[in-house]
């Protein structure tokens, strides 16, 4: 399974693409214990390729001539230069490495108690830090680790004064990181190196496209609990779909009355976390992990998850739908949720419904993966394209738009007015009109006020007979191979005249192949595989939105070389963001070149026996067994893909995930030589033979 694992669409790439590789600073006022626990850390890691640990202090005098004594006598601009000069040389020697490197640093400075603290972070530091770990030590404790400092003097400040600074410092630091990507976590302890020591192991194996691997192979997992029997799927999203309530929401009352807050006067930490400038991104459910660990213990998550389970009750049309589904042997359903793992466990354990419904969730640090609104399309397209899977997607926020869009079928699940998603109905209305979504709604309970109207967004139930009938059908797998030709018709003519007249040749007859390419492109091509819109700058000045082929970054053209390369580059005029390679001979096409991509289009200019094609696409199932495949020429010979005898046709019905374009379709099987060659028209070597 994992050597498909690259199938779907491409993670979410960050925006801050200099961040290249893991930074951790370890932060904190003056006195807090960072060069202790530095100490302390090196200790523990040895001396390994992995991390590397340095004091931020001891670095700046590496880089300035005469050391810390000359960079104090410093004006401010200059020390802000060696503070950058500084952290870009770890990324330099460090991270471009692959090492991990964790800096003790400063985010502001007092050295002076009759002068204000002073702001030393950079906006290098922003550039480079991946992770902040922020040592919020009580103050009094701080106070006694300065005034028993015999190696370097602090002022003797008071209690007051340093959580006053510890107070500038977190806001300081919560500000930048929220607008810098950075992942921001305190440590409340005065002995925090086991913690910090998981943590750094944690920052180590985490990244968008890692997080997007663990939870595919979650998904081929539940995949394999069916041993090749599962033909439809159901993937359903957790809060306000399989149950009214937001359980996060949940979470954070008990949480708080606990603590004897008001949660009406106090907003819970994830809700304040996905209004920030981070948004629903995979960097904020990171961010979102943290915070469950750093302000709850596992003892008192897993028993306030049991608790808020205890609180709610999956919709009864649900559970008799998930219970019949345990019956089919061909179907199966699965829980993607972008909410807590732990609770989703309690509620489908309760149910009686957790050995035999998948779930894909995540929360704290130790439960591996975050599912973002990016996961949950990535893996119903996995369950589509890979496992070649039907798919029924239910979900009720937009967060789930993207999931709901690629499902085979989607039903948006609508609850009670007070607790529906409030920006939804726009967004619902903007994707059915803009991008193409066809979906159904449900109202659970069944007597709410639907969204939009019956005719946008048709009304089921899911007790309906004749919507589960149609759910529980046996899928047929596709056995016809799916051919597009545009045999006689006008433009076909028009098109191939310039291609089949004996005095066009060489640049010319290129530019004929081209325009064959890119038509071709546009008419079938962008049929067979669908288009994605996304937003473009309007003539008139606004923001409109424009159209390309779905997945387009995740497309490759590869030209058969030497007859095959005017037409592809015509494909690649309609398609410029897919990937191009000139292929000559099978070991041309090698792993890494599918690696990540969802489509792979094969253009020739003429296909006579399918010999050559055959070759390639066999090639190609080897390294990988489920990348859709495209065939494209200008003329195909009818008889290799004729119904039942044709041996290209075979071929591709029996490689699976195959399909065909041409202009047209042809009886003649002449096979061109010397001046009828078409490579050597092409390329005016026909002198040559």
């Amino acid at each position: 399974m994992a050597s498909q694992i690259a199938d779907s669409a491409t993670p979410h790439l960050s925006t801050f693409p200099w961040k290249r590789g893991t930074v951790v600073g370890i932060y904190g006022i003056s006195g807090c214990g960072k060069s202790f626990l530095l100490k302390q850390l090196k200790e523990r890691f040895g001396k390994g390729a992995t991390f590397v640990f340095i004091d931020g202090s001891e670095l700046i005098a590496e880089c300035v001539p005469g050391g810390l004594e000359v960079f104090q006598k410093m004006d401010e601009a200059q020390q802000k230069h060696h503070r950058k000069k500084a952290i870009n040389m770890i990324r330099k020697m460090h991270t471009d490495e692959g090492r991990v490197a964790v800096i003790a640093g400063h985010f502001m400075l007092w050295d002076d108690e009759k002068a204000d603290l002073v702001k030393v972070w950079t906006s290098n530091d922003a550039m480079v830090y991946t992770h902040i770990i922020y040592l919020d030590i009580p103050a009094d404790i701080i106070q006694e680790y300065r005034f028993n400092d015999e190696k370097k003097y602090r002022f003797p400040a008071s209690k007051k004064q340093l959580q006053e600074w510890i107070k500038r410092e977190v806001a300081g630091l919560g500000k930048v990181c929220s607008e810098n990507e950075i992942l921001l976590t305190s440590m409340h302890t005065s002995d925090p190196l086991n913690r910090v020591s998981t943590l750094l192991y944690n920052f180590m194996e985490q990244s968008e496209p890692i997080n997007l691997y663990h939870s595919k192979v979650q998904m081929d997992d539940f995949v394999a609990r069916s041993q090749g029997k599962l033909e439809t799927a159901l993937v359903i999203d957790g809060d306000r779909t399989l149950v009214s309530e937001d359980t996060g929401g949940l979470f954070w009352q008990i949480w708080m009355a606990r603590r004897g807050l008001n949660y009406v006067e106090h907003e819970n930490p994830i809700k304040v976390l996905f209004k920030s400038e981070l948004g629903y991104s995979y960097t904020a459910f990171r961010q979102a992990s943290l915070i469950y660990d750093e302000l709850t213990d596992k003892v008192e998550f897993e028993d306030i998850c049991h608790e808020v389970a205890s609180m709610v009750r999956v919709h009864p049309e649900f559970v008799s739908l998930l219970h019949s589904i345990t019956e089919a042997k061909h179907m199966g359903a699965v829980i993607i949720s972008c909410g807590l793992r732990g609770i989703w466990k309690n509620i489908l354990e309760e149910e009686g419904l957790y050995e035999s419904v998948g779930l894909i969730a995540g929360g704290r640090m130790a439960d591996g993966i975050v599912v973002t609104a990016g996961v949950k399309a990535s893996l119903v397209n996995r369950l589509r394209k890979t496992h070649k899977t039907h798919v029924y997607a239910f979900g009720d926020s937009p967060l789930d738009l993207d999931m709901l869009k690629a499902a085979n079928n989607a039903i948006v699940v609508v609850g009670e007015v007070h607790n529906r998603s409030k920006t939804m109905e726009a967004d619902l209305l903007y994707a059915i009109d803009n991008d193409g979504l066809r979906a159904c709604q449900v109202m659970l309970p069944e007597n709410k006020s639907p969204r939009l109207d019956a005719k946008k967004l048709p009304i089921i139930k899911l007790t309906d007979q004749n919507f589960l009938q149609s759910m529980f059908r046996r899928e047929s797998r596709p056995t016809q191979l799916q051919i597009r030709h545009s045999t006689g018709t006008n433009v076909a003519k028009l098109l191939a005249t310039p291609t089949r007249d004996a005095r066009i040749k060489g640049p010319a007859l290129m530019d004929f192949h081209r325009s064959i390419g890119r038509y071709l492109a546009i008419e079938h091509i962008s049929d067979l595989v669908g288009v994605e819109s996304y937003k473009i700058p309007h003539v008139q000045g606004h923001q409109t939105t424009g159209h390309r082929l779905s997945h387009e970054r995740q497309t490759l053209i590869i030209a058969l070389m030497r007859g095959g390369e005017p037409m592809a580059l015509g494909v690649n005029d309609a398609f410029p963001l897919a990937m191009f390679l000139h292929a000559n001979d099978l070991k041309d096409i090698k792993p890494e070149h599918l690696r990540e991509n969802i489509t792979i289009i094969l253009v020739d200019s003429v296909i006579n026996s399918g010999k050559t094609i055959i070759g390639f696409v066999n090639h190609i199932r080897k390294l990988d067994a489920v990348i859709s495949i495209i065939v494209v020429a200008g003329v195909i010979q009818a008889q290799s893909i004729a119904e039942g005898t044709g041996t290209l046709a075979n071929t591709l019905i029996r490689n699976g995930n195959c399909s065909i374009v041409a202009l047209r379709l042809s009886d003649n099987k002449f096979t061109g030589y010397g001046v009828t060659d078409t490579g050597d028209r092409l390329f005016n070597t026909t002198h040559l033979n």
